[in-house]
């Protein structure tokens, strides 16, 4: 027996679970298929900032109740540098401002929000297989396997997903950077009110928070770093010499990890009836914020064009999907690799580039045209934001 839906919808991360929350808003039906269970998925540590248009689609659209309780609210950031820390004021800059709030988080609340729905998500289902051009899902559950029939199909399951392996005729551009970040989740407070990114002799580091008690942070380490290598000890020692910070307090580490830096854009996004988004459509260095954000800016264009499909039989929305997102995409990538870039030391420690670091830096501090710019792509430019017009979301599709 194959099982028919309108769409099926690979992966139950931020990008998978709000397209489908998009799509029952407009009496879409969709399947969201996770090969992990609901408690990983949960838990996975991921990206904390929301940009201005991110939170609003997500309050917009219903599903930010928690975000505005218990989210925090950061009118800028800090710049650490030279032995000095410089405030970049967003909200002064362009009006806008961003919102701490946990990737897991978001996705809690959406996955509590569909299965509160009645939506059809489903765990510990692997999908083996995408058949782009018939809309067929081949998944595996309970040591089974099943078909899955869709007149369309939303792949947001990461770079590695069998999404990516089924576009056809795409072109991949990819840069690796030459260096990793090694993150860490603390039980410790936040040493500042906002996020603070620093560059030092020794290297990046970011002290970003989830939550008044719970501290997030990073450290540039080599492209080949071994964990293994950094005691806590060290962890903290170099966290407290990069941030300026000497009375970091040294709190419980609940997860750290090494994540290499790379930037990867798939162009078209889609290939028949399949449309990939998120980390399957591209990845950001973390330096920018960047990755949540794209991934909901993709699902909130593509839920638009699938229901004007299913109520007009239109597929020009369709058709040019992967067109709507170009600018936002390469924008991101651009923002992204000049942060990397403008806050990384080089492996070599070359003196000059050093130097011009530090004078970009200065610039930019110095410079309300600088400040601005960095501002107006921190937060998302006006026109990235994807406005949610709820009429295009009432009533019930074909």
């Amino acid at each position: 027996m194959i099982e028919r839906t309108q769409v099926a919808i690979v992966g139950a991360g931020p990008a998978g679970l709000m397209l489908s929350h998009l799509l029952d808003l407009a009496g879409v039906r969709s399947v969201v298929f996770e090969t992990r269970d609901r408690a990983y998925v949960e838990a996975r540590v991921r990206a904390g900032v929301l940009e201005h248009g991110a939170a609003e689609l997500l309050r917009a659209s219903g599903a930010g109740a928690r975000m505005d309780r218990e989210g925090l609210v950061h009118r800028g950031i800090y710049l650490h540098f030279a032995g000095a820390r410089h405030h970049i004021d967003f909200d002064e800059l362009t009006g806008r401002t961003i919102l701490v709030y946990g990737q897991q988080e978001v996705v809690k609340d959406l996955i509590a929000g569909r299965l509160e729905a009645g939506g059809d998500v489903r765990f510990e289902a692997e999908v083996a297989a995408v058949d782009a051009r018939l809309g067929e899902i081949r998944y595996l559950q309970d040591q089974q396997e099943r078909f899955v029939q869709a007149d369309l199909v939303g792949a947001c399951d990461g770079s590695h997903g069998v999404g990516r392996r089924a576009l056809e005729g795409v072109s991949v551009y990819e840069h690796v950077h030459p260096h990793s970040w090694l993150g860490i989740l603390a039980r410790t407070p936040p040493a500042s009110e906002e996020l603070i990114y620093a560059y030092h002799d020794h290297g990046f580091a970011l002290h970003s928070m989830r939550s008044p008690e719970i501290s997030r942070l990073y450290l540039q380490v080599s492209q080949d770093e071994d964990l293994a290598g950094w005691p806590e000890e060290r962890i903290w020692e170099e966290l407290r010499i990069r941030l300026g910070e000497p009375s970091l307090p040294q709190g419980e580490i609940l997860d750290v990890g090494i994540t290499p830096m790379r930037s990867v854009v798939v162009e078209p996004m889609q290939t028949a009836r399949m449309f990939v988004a998120g980390d399957a459509a591209h990845i950001l260095p973390p330096t920018g914020a960047k990755g949540m954000n794209l991934a909901l800016a993709d699902v909130a264009v593509l839920s638009v064009a699938m229901v004007e499909w299913f109520r007009s039989g239109s597929t020009a929305a369709l058709e040019r999907y992967s067109q709507d997102c170009a600018n936002r995409v390469w924008r991101a990538q651009r923002f992204s690799s000049f942060m990397t870039s403008l806050l990384h030391r080089d492996a070599e420690g070359d003196p000059f580039e050093h130097r011009l670091r530090l004078a970009n830096l200065a610039y930019t501090v110095g410079s309300r045209a600088a400040a601005a710019s960095l501002a107006e792509n921190y937060v998302g430019a006006a026109t990235d934001g994807v406005v949610f017009d709820p009429s295009l979301f009432n009533g019930v599709a074909r």
